[in-house]
């Protein structure tokens, strides 16, 4: 064979094998981390009660019948999820989009492992703009000006009452009744909790968290933090008499610790069984309360001390985030802006759902049924709340230190003073060592 006809044979070889890889789908990834002609798959994983992972495994087929070239998986994660997750990134088997709370979502953006959202928000053609959220929600997911997490949605903090424990006890005015006409006060508060009590029931059970500690200061004009992130509630009077007035309440036993509750019950059980007053939660009690047809309950928005209708309280937020590590990560934003658009939340939290919209527009599901009566109070409270603040999100252990001494003060009937002070000298100690660390 000549030379020539050799180097034909082989540009021939070559053509045939370059069009058998094209047939075989062996072309270049479109990004996706897929071959051109197969289906792009991603992973998606977070907590949740059987209610919502049957809400999210509907979303997920949902959006797979949808996106025919995507094929997206959702794993959920029962306990220990947060170690579950950096044990995960660690070995290189996280997914590609995953939820996470306040002190994870910290660590993530500290050891670079999940992506920087900006530039894919302020991409023209992105499903979701940061504008299209609520202010007060972001929290611990922006960094330097940077978006890492975009809130999943919302449980602004609010006060459920059962109208049948209060009519027993001879109350006649309904606190959402008092908030309408701004008279929703402490003193409003505590002469029902007077009067619960004397009729042998539980007035209010206070939970040991950051949302119902910060939402009483703020119901009252004070301050935790203040804008250099520095503890400052052992000093700041507002914030001194909002804990005064929560440990006169707790001697007085109009206020009930929720550790000293008896063994097996919850403020939760006990509000349905008819033995407490108020329990202070987000949305997620809705769908336990409404299947329980003979119970009567609302919600109204924190009682304040300021002379205004309303103040801030505490909204507990949820972030979703994308690994920075996933190599699907346009068909992996696909997803991730959808589940977050206008769309995806009323998909998820319609039917009586547990949370609240944390993107506008969407007010519809919070209001249908009429269920509580007074449901437009989540969406006022929303417009005025906060998620917990970077200054104690950001740092390591701090939010359990502080819930830890605000226990021992209740279960040991300490002196407030010198508690406050105690767990103020041990925030800013463990806040300064923190930033040194970082130097």
């Amino acid at each position: 064979m000549t030379r020539t006809r050799k180097r034909g044979a082989l540009l021939a070889v070559i053509l045939l094998l370059s069009m058998l890889l094209q047939a075989c789908g062996g072309g270049e990834s479109d990004g996706g981390g897929q071959a051109s002609g197969e289906k792009v798959k991603i992973k998606w994983a977070t907590w949740g009660n059987p209610g919502e992972l049957t809400r999210f495994q509907e979303m997920t087929k949902d959006f797979n019948k949808r996106h025919p070239e995507i094929e997206v998986e959702f794993i959920p994660i029962p306990g220990e999820y947060d170690q579950k997750i950096l044990t995960q990134l660690t070995g290189g088997t996280a997914p590609d989009i995953f939820y996470a709370g306040d002190g994870l979502i910290v660590k993530l953006i500290e050891n670079q492992s999940i992506e920087n959202l900006t530039p894919y928000m302020e991409a023209p053609d992105s499903l979701i703009k940061k504008e299209d959220y609520f202010e007060g929600l972001w929290g611990a997911a922006v960094r330097d000006g940077q978006t890492y997490g975009v809130p999943v949605d919302c449980n602004p903090m609010v006060l459920w009452y059962n109208k049948k424990v209060l009519k027993d006890a001879g109350i006649t005015e309904m606190p959402a009744e008092l908030q309408a006409s701004g008279q929703w006060t402490w003193d409003k508060f505590k002469e029902m909790t007077d009067k619960i009590r004397a009729s042998n029931k539980y007035g209010y059970v206070l939970d040991n968290s950051w949302n119902s500690y910060h939402s009483w200061v703020t119901s009252n004009g004070g301050r935790v933090y203040d804008e250099n992130g520095n503890f400052v509630a052992a000093d700041d009077p507002k914030a001194k008499e909002a804990f005064q007035f929560l440990y006169d309440n707790v001697k007085s036993k109009n206020i009930t610790f929720s550790g000293t509750l008896p063994k097996g019950q919850g403020g939760d059980a006990m509000f349905m069984s008819n033995q407490v007053g108020f329990v202070g939660a987000g949305r997620w009690y809705l769908p336990l309360f409404k299947k329980n047809e003979s119970l009567e309950y609302d919600v109204v928005t924190w009682p304040t001390n300021t002379g205004n209708k309303i103040e801030p309280a505490g909204i507990p937020t949820a972030y979703l985030v994308m690994n920075k590590a996933s190599k699907n990560k346009e068909a992996a934003y696909t997803f991730f802006s959808e589940y977050l658009n206008k769309d995806g939340q009323r998909f998820r939290l319609q039917g009586g759902g547990n949370a609240v919209p944390s993107v506008a527009g969407t007010d519809e599901v919070v209001l249908e049924g009429n269920l509580p009566e007074h449901a437009q109070l989540f969406l006022d409270a929303r417009e005025v709340g906060y998620a917990l603040t970077p200054f104690e999100a950001g740092i390591p252990g701090l939010s359990q230190d502080i819930t830890s001494k605000f226990e021992a003060l209740w279960l040991k009937n300490q002196e407030l003073d010198s508690s406050l002070k105690d767990i103020q000298t041990m925030a800013n100690q463990k806040i300064q060592d923190y930033k040194n660390s970082k130097k």
